[in-house]
């Protein structure tokens, strides 16, 4: 296909009714009810999902100062502990965590019990141990990794990445140290 200049022509049906969409008092397209319900939806999905947030939000720094509170330290603590929960609480990108993170979402995708899970493991050579260890935060050997590609369905190569690459906290806290910029340190592990 080639670009052209010609405008591009609006098809309507002339059986069919259309609502104006408009954003900030200027009206922006059409779309057909059914459209516009889906759009409404959505919408109302977003903003429960912001309010929620947003509760959450405040329920976690309330738990937070509580715990503080009661420990005998100030709001900067409060703060410090919010980001380490929130730090916990994300999927971890990389490291020992990360992996043990793809194990729980095979487990999840297999439907199988823990008990189940560990044998599946083990007929893979993976030995309850081993993976007691994993999830307990250990180190994975490059043998380990083997099996594990095996058992999670990716390549070695990948799971090394994940294995060794660095998540953004700890990138921070390297390049701190160093007296560099996060996109530097980024390039240097890179290139």
């Amino acid at each position: 296909m080639k670009p052209t200049n010609q405008p591009i022509r609006l098809q309507l049906n002339h059986y069919r009714s259309y609502i104006a969409i408009s954003y900030d008092d200027i009206e922006v397209g059409f779309c057909t009810p059914e459209f516009a319900d889906r759009i409404v939806e959505t919408f109302n999905e977003y903003e429960r999902l912001h309010e929620d947030n947003e509760t959450l939000n405040k329920a976690l720094q309330m738990a937070c100062r509580d715990l503080v509170k009661q420990s005998g330290g100030n709001a900067y603590h409060v703060t410090r502990r919010i980001k380490q929960y929130i730090e916990k609480a994300k999927r971890p990108e990389h490291g020992t965590r990360a992996i043990a993170y793809l194990l729980r979402e095979r487990q999840r995708e297999l439907d199988l019990s823990n008990r189940e899970f560990v044998r599946f493991c083990y007929s893979y050579k993976l030995a309850p141990q081993e993976l007691k260890d994993i999830f307990s935060g250990k180190d994975i050997t490059d043998n380990q990794l083997k099996v594990l590609s095996r058992i999670l369905g990716k390549s070695a190569e990948e799971l090394t990445e994940v294995r060794d690459g660095f998540s953004d906290s700890e990138l921070n806290r390297l390049a701190r140290i160093l007296g560099t910029s996060n996109e530097e340190l980024s390039d240097l592990f890179k290139g």
